[in-house]
């Protein structure tokens, strides 16, 4: 409002809302789909009416000649005075987490080999260079990882004069592809946030919750009036008790919120004791707090209370010792019972792609008879138009016929340790916390990096898809880090193709390890979890008009 903004209105069909304004700017992505609908705005505008108003859009991030030129077609482009773009690559969604939020990024680099996004990405880092200094590190596996650090090295070289005289806040920069590590998207998260977002699915930091659970309980009055418009919560580390409990495993949540019960009650009943003026104003001065400490723990008893209710059904054990079996390498080669079950109850689509694309995973691709006797399941059941979602599962890698006979997975988990029995849920020594007993391959990576370097797991590295490199960025005399001792490093994952919530909690750990001597920041093309990425994947076919 004080730059003089009226209202803002999410983009819809139709009429625009009625507003007494001069200028309508349009804030869109580069996507066809939206063209439609500011052309529908455009064209239904009262041309009649004064004062007219002028028409404006800004692409987000960069303008795109397809997208004008439909506009041009539907005739409407003249109706805009200014047609601009909008740098906006990275997006801080916490103090440690960068997001393009660009849904897109691994399907167009996977299965449509458009690396816009990559392009995105490498500028996003130079921006990033720009403000915080060069990064004299860079190290990355996979080839959309490659890519985007020659389009750094190439960009650096176009402009000469970019050269700053910053003080290097990052020492090393690691980029990852998303398919040297497919299975970790695919597995269930276990983590507090992790399955808020498995569950309720978390759109920029917000989480929509069925209201029940949160209205306010008055006495004598019964459940007449609920409300029905779901809650909305913010969750970023801004909350302190949020920030507590996000990265924990869910079964070490409960212990935490009931401690923090008697904490805060015996906080109030301290009110009986303030005797003097100086102890009530005392008292006073912290009610806030408390107050905002009280509702934070009701809203996460609430959100704790039901994801207890499907943690604790029948069926999501079911699903989690599957997941868990074949992660640990059992029967990953063979068709498993529970799926063909639950292929015959009709569950979700989702839920059997990510199971049969994780046991794929885990046995480096299927048995051809295997594979053809899930893929003809599915299509019997579900319909044939799924044959293109296949399709696609198949080129991204997630779900393919086993190739040269052999599998490699169980080498890649023994080396890199990516399943531990003896896992600490409530005081965790390890990152395969986050998945009770798996260890994130593409942390697992970034570990070792760290400490004793990629040296040591040459081997299973090629086994990975894409290459490995490094790359040193020269820095100005007089930049170069003297590192004080105890100082921590500190390293950029980026993940290119999506991130899970669980992998950021396993960095997060990795970070807060005593003798870590690492600190973690997270950038990543888009926020995911295995449903919305194999969703990202699908193909959704419209029945014929006739």
């Amino acid at each position: 409002q004080e730059h003089e903004v009226e209202k803002m209105f999410t983009l819809k069909p139709g009429r625009l809302p009625p507003a007494d304004v001069k200028n309508i700017i349009f804030f869109v992505r580069p996507k066809l789909e939206l063209m439609d609908i500011i052309t529908d705005n455009v064209l239904r505008e009262d041309r009649g009416r004064s004062p007219q108003r002028d028409f404006h859009i800004l692409f987000v991030p960069r303008r795109s000649l397809l997208c004008e030129q439909w506009l041009k077609e539907q005739g409407v482009l003249g109706s805009f005075i200014h047609r601009e773009q909008y740098s906006l690559d990275l997006i801080p969604f916490d103090g440690d987490l960068l997001s393009m939020e660009s849904e897109s990024a691994f399907k167009e680099c996977y299965l449509e080999s458009d690396q816009t996004s990559l392009y995105h990405a490498a500028k996003g880092l130079m921006t990033l260079q720009a403000l915080y200094g060069t990064i004299p590190q860079i190290f990355g596996k996979g080839d959309c990882a490659r890519h985007v650090a020659n389009m750094m090295i190439r960009m650096k070289r176009e402009f000469p004069g970019s050269q700053n005289s910053i003080f290097p806040v990052f020492d090393t920069l690691l980029l990852l592809d998303r398919n040297v590590d497919l299975l970790t998207p695919l597995a269930t998260q276990l983590t507090y946030e992790g399955l808020i977002d498995e569950i309720y699915g978390i759109q920029n930091t917000y989480v929509k919750l069925p209201p029940e659970k949160f209205a306010p309980k008055k006495q004598g009055e019964g459940g007449k009036d609920l409300p029905t418009e779901p809650k909305k919560l913010q969750l970023n580390s801004a909350e302190e008790l949020y920030a507590e409990i996000r990265d924990k495993n869910f079964n070490a949540v409960g212990s935490v919120l009931s401690k923090k019960a008697k904490i805060i009650s015996a906080a109030f009943e301290e009110r009986h004791h303030a005797k003097t003026v100086g102890e009530i104003k005392q008292f006073v001065s912290q009610l806030p707090h408390m107050q905002a400490a009280r509702s934070s723990l009701a809203n996460h008893t609430s959100i704790a209370e039901l994801i207890k209710d499907i943690t604790t059904s029948e069926d999501f054990f079911d699903n989690l010792t599957v997941e868990q079996e074949f992660m640990s390498g059992i029967d990953t080669d063979k068709v498993n019972n529970y799926i063909e079950d639950c292929i015959a109850q009709k569950h979700p689509l989702i839920k059997i792609l990510r199971l049969v694309c994780l046991q794929s995973v885990c046995n480096s691709g299927l048995k051809q008879k295997v594979l053809d006797h899930y893929k003809r399941e599915i299509l019997q059941t579900y319909g044939y138009e799924h044959i293109l979602t296949l399709n696609n599962l198949e080129k991204a890698g997630l779900l393919k016929p086993q190739t040269g006979g052999r599998n490699n997975y169980p080498t890649i988990r023994k080396t890199l340790r990516l399943w531990m029995d003896d896992v600490n849920e409530q005081n965790p020594n390890d990152i395969s916390y986050v998945y009770s007993g798996y260890a994130p391959l593409s942390v697992r990576l970034a570990q070792l990096l760290a400490r004793p370097g990629w040296r040591s797991i040459e081997e299973v590295l090629k086994m990975l898809p894409g290459p490995h490199f490094e790359e040193r960025q020269q820095l100005p005399t007089g930049l170069q880090k003297k590192r004080q001792h105890g100082e921590n490093r500190v390293t950029l994952v980026f993940f290119l193709g999506g991130v899970t919530y669980a992998e950021i909690a396993a960095l997060r750990f990795l970070s807060q390890m005593e003798d870590g001597g690492t600190e973690y920041v997270i950038a990543t093309t888009k926020l995911i979890n295995g449903t919305t990425w194999i969703k990202s994947l699908m193909e959704k076919l419209e029945p014929a008009p006739f």
